[in-house]
């Protein structure tokens, strides 16, 4: 089944037939991934821009809006649910980059819920790449069972901070109408304390921006 076929529902707790040939941990790993997350606007993206190393948009794995059964709150599709996330198909791509050095990704645009096409990525012979997205300490422990997983950070900064610099960036893109991007900030601002919780006791460490960047070059450092 190709990856754009995937549904979030075929992954559950346990393990799952067909979706690698070989048992977890059993391959050997080209590459090893650090899994970056934290609340949406906590400085992700412009942090692997910084590092410069190859970086899979976990976001690119949301699923189209038009899947049934999407979940749903303030009358639209919850985008902060991972059950609107493919996360089946991120690992098999994660797996995939770890063990070939290349894989081929979705291409996802947020402002109309649909994936548009796909890309190829390639490692280029770097030992370390990133994944980052609000939804990676989803696949932490999958990470630790491929053996593919180099380390798993929680970044965040001040939650003004963070909600103000979410709110530029989503109404700079027109994700959503301004209306619904207030509204969802300040609720993710409420709800941003219990959110790092959740992503910690996944097996993320709780770090801020500097220290994220400092590991993560130590880690290319260290190969």
């Amino acid at each position: 089944m190709p990856l754009g076929e995937l549904r979030v529902d075929e992954l559950d707790d346990g393990p799952q037939e067909g979706l690698f040939d070989l048992p977890p941990g059993s391959r050997h790993a080209r590459a090893r991934v650090v899994l970056l997350t934290g609340p949406s606007g906590s400085g992700k993206t412009s942090l692997t821009r910084r590092v410069g190393l190859p970086v899979v948009s976990l976001d690119d794995f949301y699923l189209d809006g038009d899947h049934p059964g999407l979940p749903r709150r303030y009358g639209v599709v919850d985008w902060d649910s991972p059950r609107t996330w493919d996360k089946t198909g991120a690992m098999a791509a994660l797996v995939e980059l770890a063990t070939t050095g290349e894989a081929e990704l979705p291409v996802y645009d947020i402002p109309t819920n649909a994936r548009t096409g796909t890309t190829r990525l390639s490692l280029d012979g770097f030992p370390v790449f990133i994944a980052e997205g609000i939804f990676a300490a989803e696949i932490v422990e999958a990470c630790l069972e491929e053996d593919i997983l180099a380390d798993a950070l929680c970044i965040f900064r001040p939650r003004a901070q963070t909600f103000w610099f979410r709110l530029m960036r989503d109404l700079g893109e027109a994700r959503k109408p301004p209306v619904t991007l207030v509204r969802r900030g300040l609720n993710l601002a409420r709800n941003e304390p219990a959110m790092i919780a959740d992503l910690v006791a996944k097996g993320c460490r709780k770090v801020r921006v500097e220290e994220a960047e400092r590991d993560i070059r130590a880690l290319l450092t260290a190969h």
